[in-house]
């Protein structure tokens, strides 16, 4: 079997879905947009709580395993990434943040020209519909991606809230509005108490163009050249065997895991690894798989005895039983929850003026054991390094397997911000507003209080928040994959369009950025925009 498109874009997410809207709307252009996983069309996916249920799902989601972090108590942390339409957007917590302006402005300081702040903030605004009449000029109201409010938030949601101003951290209802910092209920991208993902936003409304396709099932497994011009790709569909072909590009939208991936299957790398896998070398671009960056989290679990909180117990389970009926009648009640409901941005004494941690507040119990669910009942916070210095980097096995080595707490200082970030949210769970529902900390545990002690409880259990990027690293020096205009170095006919192409992490949750991401790929797409030939390095033939 063998088709022809003028794009073809890889990967169902964030990105990809943008972009897959942007360029159909072109009807004399031929689009496919590829996913690996299949329909969206699950309670699970579409309920806000089932996002819970995702995380381990073998059929939602990518369950990868880091290699073992050595700095971790050489543990192997679990890395789940979205698998079906939607992709990580169809399975994270719906948090629509966008990061600081100075992260942006990094990236173009460091030669990433036309991605500074004044640059994306139109994009932002074009993709977004605004719910909340907040200001105009840093919202958009006409765009395809609703952003809410919480329906129907927990009360120690605004407890959170409360007790962060009553130590310092002032309240911010609007954590895109030009100020990062302070604690708050955060706006979701939901629409009728539903899961709002990248394609229910941006596909799914225009699936009925006649030049747009959308397969599922789809795993590539390399890309097809003709010279070093990337002419379509192989994939497996449902086990299937197929090539399609490109006359314009093929853009990769797999991810900060997947297009790298893919790159290195098909060739394009650093040499040495990539004829260590036996995999014939089209570019020898070192970059790629380089530059590995996530939020490192550390968690304060608290037992209470409060049916107030969300969890399983003989108290709760009225609530529970009514849940569904609240659900469908009044859009509102438990079903609704993104479990982290509240949170916000703080400064530690290891702080200049931003913020270094972020807060992510969960109105129930999280299991100290690593459990999906635990009977009773509780609260907790998660922290995490908001501006991390370890770099980290995938490699393909021998066996052309994925490794993903995070590289965590490479650099100590790190360690140092998530220690003080940890005593900041035990210093907002200690506040009075929350003695009612107090109880027995589970973890780090009473036990636990120098700075030794937090340390060693960092290593044996600090994990990923599940924000990934940088493997395709944007950029104009020797490790960059891609030129500011996205353009893989060093072959023709390809782009890159997703987290990978971060130089560095923003400032908090990843999926709007992803979105703006894709935003400035059709654009430059649709403008006509072309690589630099003096940024391309030395091409092996094929």
């Amino acid at each position: 079997m063998s088709e022809q498109f003028d794009y073809i874009i890889v990967g169902a997410g964030s990105a990809g879905c943008v972009l897959a809207n942007r360029l159909s709307a072109d009807p004399a252009v031929r689009v496919c947009l590829l996913e690996a996983g299949g329909s969206d069309a699950s309670p699970r996916v579409q309920t806000p709580a089932g996002t819970i249920t995702l995380y381990k799902s073998k059929v939602f989601s990518w369950n990868f395993f880091s290699t073992p972090q050595k700095e971790l108590n050489n543990r192997r942390l679990h890395t789940p990434r979205g698998k079906a339409l939607g992709g990580s957007s169809s399975m994270n917590s719906m948090i629509y943040i966008r990061g600081d302006a100075s992260d942006y402005d990094r990236w173009a300081e460091q030669g990433c020209v036309g991605w500074s702040w004044a640059d994306v903030l139109p994009l932002f605004k074009k993709s977004e519909r605004n719910l909340l009449g907040q200001n105009p000029a840093l919202h958009g109201t006409l765009g395809e991606l609703l952003v809410d409010r919480a329906r129907d938030p927990n009360p120690l949601s605004a407890l959170f809230v409360k007790a962060a101003g009553r130590v310092g951290i002032k309240a911010n209802d609007d954590f895109n509005g030009g100020d990062l910092e302070g604690a708050g209920i955060y706006n979701l991208t939901q629409k009728d108490a539903k899961r709002l993902s990248a394609y229910r936003a941006f596909v799914a409304p225009v699936s009925d163009r006649p030049n747009l396709k959308v397969l599922t099932g789809c795993n590539v497994q390399s890309l097809v050249f003709e010279g070093t011009q990337v002419r379509g790709l192989n994939l497996l569909q449902d086990g299937q065997p197929v090539t399609l072909n490109c006359s314009r590009e093929v853009i990769l939208c797999a991810g900060a895991l997947g297009s790298p991936q893919i790159l290195l299957n098909s060739g394009i790398g650093p040499r040495a690894e990539l004829e260590a896998a036996g995999v014939p070398v089209v570019c020898d671009l070192p970059g790629v798989g380089k530059n590995l960056q996530d939020h490192l989290d550390g968690l304060v679990t608290v037992r209470s005895a409060s049916p107030l909180t969300l969890g399983f117990s003989w108290g709760s389970l009225g609530s529970i039983l009514a849940s569904p009926f609240k659900y469908l009648l009044q859009k509102k009640g438990w079903l609704t929850t993104n479990y982290v409901e509240a949170g916000g941005f703080a400064r530690t004494p290891l702080a200049g003026a931003l913020p270094d941690v972020q807060f992510h507040f969960v109105p129930g119990y999280r299991s100290h054991r690593g459990r999906l669910f635990e009977w009773g009942h509780g609260y907790a916070v998660h922290t995490c390094v908001l501006r991390p210095k370890s770099i980290g980097e995938l490699r393909l096995s021998p066996q052309r397997e994925l490794e993903i080595d995070y590289n965590f707490l490479a650099d100590m200082d790190d360690a140092k911000v998530l220690i003080e970030g940890l005593k900041l949210a035990r210093k907002v769970l200690a506040d009075s507003s929350f003695d009612g529902l107090r109880g027995k900390e589970m973890l780090p545990g009473a036990q636990v209080q120098s700075d030794e002690q937090l340390m060693a409880y960092i290593r044996e259990y600090a994990a990923t928040v599940f924000h990934p990027v940088g493997t395709c690293k944007m950029g104009v020096d020797a490790m960059s994959v891609v030129t500011p205009q996205l353009d893989v170095i060093g072959v023709q006919g390809l782009r890159v369009a997703d987290a990978s192409i971060m130089p560095t992490l923003i400032s908090g949750n990843t999926n709007a950025p992803c979105i703006m991401i894709g935003e400035k790929a059709a654009q430059m797409i649709v403008a006509g925009k072309v690589t630099n030939p003096a940024t391309q390095p030395t091409v092996v033939p094929a």
